[in-house]
């Protein structure tokens, strides 16, 4: 016969938990020397822990796991030595576990996107110079970097050749990584299934494709996207959200971009014609309530309004040119077109000896900052002077 007594006050168990530690099911057994060999005692309903989830800003953190139900212990003996009618006076002992000593996690830093994997490429702040451009991005101070940026130069051999592009990120950073990485090669596979004609298809399609791929992936989230294609003489700039380009045409800032937001009246008009609404809310215009921008890519769940058909402008380079600035809308949305122009200007023409467009960049950065920037901020001067 075997019988069955039931432990009400079972112990908590206390157990640590950080973001790399996994905790499963596990379970104990106990015997006694003192009990006969056909005794066994068997330790039965110990929950299965598992946690997921975790952010990985998370500390470590000790977690108080109460038993929902008693514990029950079996014990098997002989029909002679047990009887219903009769109680067991005795309560086995269980051996406690020792509590695992603390874990000691080191921080590590992380690489995002396509940033490179230098001493500078931290999670907050990314710099990069080249020859023919230059790269500053900076984190705000409301979450995760999510700006993202891409160049591509040197094209089929042609030092003439690049394309480049600024990526925000929103609802997290997988579309911005992602249009970093597919979109300039998209658009160059059109160009050459084109054999070079109708560019501004071969962006639309470029863009368009990236989309779709994007959401093939069921990854959540969007980005703005702002690209330039610098290609037989001709600077190539699109634009789908509020990601802008900036040329500086002797001195002065000339927008090549026009940023889709729900407050523009056409992007309005075809939100609303398509069954969708607009409204503004603390002085900002979203897409049901929601987005703030009409354009990017991905959105999948306001993907009906929220298109990624990009807005395409050719310009035939020459010596007015003096430099581009791509920049997410850290930048934009607190320092205008040609405050932009004046700051980078002194660091970025080809009058002076030795010019500095990172400089330049960090420069933009700080005065976007200083007039009460938090957003994240990506900032790419291009010097066209390379190109011509």
């Amino acid at each position: 016969m075997s019988c069955t007594v039931a432990i009400p006050n079972s112990p908590a168990t206390r157990i640590p938990v950080t973001n790399s530690l996994l905790c499963k099911s596990a379970s104990f057994s106990s015997s006694s020397p003192s009990r006969k060999s056909s005794e066994s005692l068997t330790l039965t309903k110990f929950p299965s822990f598992t946690f997921s989830s975790l952010s990985s800003s998370s500390q470590l953190k000790i977690l108080l796991i109460e038993k929902s139900s008693p514990e029950t212990i079996s014990l098997n003996r002989n029909s002679s030595e047990c009887s219903t009618s009769a109680p067991i006076s005795t309560s086995p002992t269980v051996s406690k576990r020792k509590r695992p000593a603390r874990l000691d996690i080191p921080v590590v830093s992380t690489n995002f996107g396509n940033f490179p994997r230098t001493p500078t490429a931290a999670a907050d702040f990314v710099e990069v110079e080249g020859n023919e451009y230059s790269v500053c991005c900076k984190r705000g101070r409301r979450g995760a970097m999510e700006d993202r940026y891409s160049a591509l130069v040197n094209l089929q051999g042609d030092s003439k050749q690049g394309i480049f592009g600024v990526f925000d990120g929103h609802g997290g950073p997988k579309a911005a990584e992602f249009a970093a990485e597919h979109l300039n090669k998209n658009i160059m596979d059109e160009l050459v299934r084109r054999n070079d004609e109708d560019v501004v298809e071969a962006l639309r399609n470029g863009y368009l494709k990236t989309d779709t791929e994007f959401l093939s992936e069921e990854f959540r989230g969007g980005s703005c996207c702002v690209t330039a294609l610098i290609r037989n003489g001709d600077l190539v700039v699109s634009n789908a959200g509020d990601c802008r380009a900036v040329v500086s045409r002797g001195g002065i800032a000339e927008a090549l971009t026009s940023d889709h937001k729900p407050s523009r009246k056409d992007e309005k008009d075809r939100i609303e014609s398509s069954g969708g609404y607009v409204d503004c809310s603390n002085g900002v215009w979203r897409i049901q309530g929601s987005l703030a921008v009409s354009r990017g890519i991905g959105d999948r769940y306001l993907k009906q309004w929220v298109i990624a058909e990009p807005e395409t402008r050719v310009v035939e380079l020459n010596p007015e040119l003096e430099f581009l600035v791509l920049a997410s809308d850290g930048l934009w949305d607190k320092v205008s077109n040609q405050e932009v122009v004046d700051a980078a200007r002194p660091l970025c023409c080809t009058g002076i000896s030795k010019p500095q467009p990172l400089l330049a960049s960090k420069k933009l950065i700080d005065l976007a900052v200083s007039q009460g920037s938090v957003d994240d901020i990506c900032v790419m001067i291009i010097q066209l002077q390379q190109f011509w």
